[in-house]
């Protein structure tokens, strides 16, 4: 056979003992690579919930605090990280803090943030199986539909009728996503038709065909950065890309009806934020003009890695141009946090671009850290 011939088929058979028999080197280094960046991901997610709870009646604020949209981007959060820690005192303490409230939504009718906290509530539902954890929502959605707004989508603050509808960007985060849980939940066309009808309306007033982003809300038509550019809000953004996260995962599989119109936003919306991440990993409080806010801003990176992280999860996104910026968002994301787990850098209550700070956390920010973390560990896999 000849010795060439002799060491080539033993370094042939050698190979295939080694990946076959023992196990390929390269994989098994792959796979323990995976497996460390999922016990990292775990352990920082970890300290920053422990130190989210622990300080929690110390971070929310304002009327209806633990009933508002504040606490309820947390509490989806804490929910996605419940599941994934397997560790049944997270659920424990939602209980806590919703039997506190009787799983009420807060008070005003019509707005968007008054039924964020409603997601979680219909989450839970669904894991727990009480009615009385959806009883509440269920007769406010169901009253809104009923009775529609006629408000117009061009709001002022001086005129209550003109956010009773979605009118500004975060509101395609607070409020959509409950109707379609309730879609997929009852069957009951009425919570998507309505949705949907409502969601459109806001895209066609505020999405910017010419950027690819959405104005916070009408009043910023106008406006420039001092750069002269449009003023497009990192996190107003984020809380798009977000919400429509949240729908996607919430609509079933083999609805027709609604998905395309929201996967096609989808990644029409995640391919622009992709682009303007800044080379620090983060999306910083202006999108176009990041020069004027130099500073990190961890609400709006959250939201956004949470966004492409979850398309590429599903398969919306290729990964080979996603999971980079994915990477170094994190990376991003996880220099934030203290040694206790306090998430900083976060932009306080506002609605438009701010100057931010590391000592600046809020509820909001641990929400959008912990729901991406969870995608990240997914994608781990």
């Amino acid at each position: 056979m000849g010795k060439t011939c002799s060491f080539y088929l033993l370094g042939l058979f050698l190979f295939f003992f080694s990946a076959k028999g023992m196990g390929n080197p390269i994989e098994s280094q792959a796979i323990q690579a995976a497996n460390d960046q999922q016990q990292e991901i775990v352990a920082i997610a970890k300290k920053v919930a422990d130190w989210q709870i622990e300080h929690f009646s110390e971070n929310y604020h304002g009327k209806n605090a633990p009933k508002g949209w504040i606490a309820g981007a947390l509490y989806l959060g804490m929910f996605d990280w419940a599941e994934l820690s397997g560790e049944t005192t997270y659920f424990d303490w939602l209980k806590k803090v919703f039997n506190r409230q009787y799983w009420q939504v807060a008070d005003r009718m019509y707005h968007a943030d008054d039924i964020c906290v409603s997601q979680t509530y219909i989450d839970m539902f669904h894991k727990f199986g009480e009615e009385k954890m959806i009883i509440p929502t269920i007769a406010r959605i169901d009253w809104v539909i009923d009775h529609p707004s006629l408000g117009s989508l061009f709001i002022d603050y001086n005129k209550p009728s003109t956010y009773e509808r979605w009118s500004w960007c975060d509101a395609l985060f607070m409020a959509p996503p409950v109707y379609s849980r309730l879609y997929a939940f009852t069957g009951d066309d009425k919570y998507m038709a309505f949705a949907d009808k409502e969601y459109k309306a806001t895209y066609f007033q505020l999405f910017d065909e010419e950027e690819g982003l959405f104005f916070r809300d009408s009043r910023y038509f106008d406006q420039q950065e001092a750069n002269g550019r449009k003023v497009f809000w990192g996190r107003g953004n984020g809380w798009v890309i977000g919400g429509l996260a949240e729908i996607l995962k919430t609509l079933p599989a083999s609805d027709k009806t609604y998905r395309p119109f929201y996967e096609e936003l989808f990644v029409k919306l995640a391919t622009r934020l992709a682009e303007l991440q800044c080379p620090d990993g983060y999306w910083h409080a202006s999108l176009l003009d990041p020069e004027s806010y130099p500073s990190p801003e961890t609400s709006a990176t959250g939201f956004i890695v949470y966004g492409l992280a979850y398309g590429i999860n599903q398969g919306y996104l290729p990964a080979e141009r996603f999971l980079p910026v994915v990477k170094k968002g994190w990376k991003a994301l996880t220099a934030a946090v203290e040694s206790d787990g306090k998430l900083g850098w976060v932009q306080p209550v506002g609605a438009d671009p701010r100057k931010v700070t590391r000592e600046m956390t809020e509820l909001y920010g641990v929400g959008a850290f912990l729901l991406a973390a969870c995608e990240l560990y997914q994608l781990s896999n």
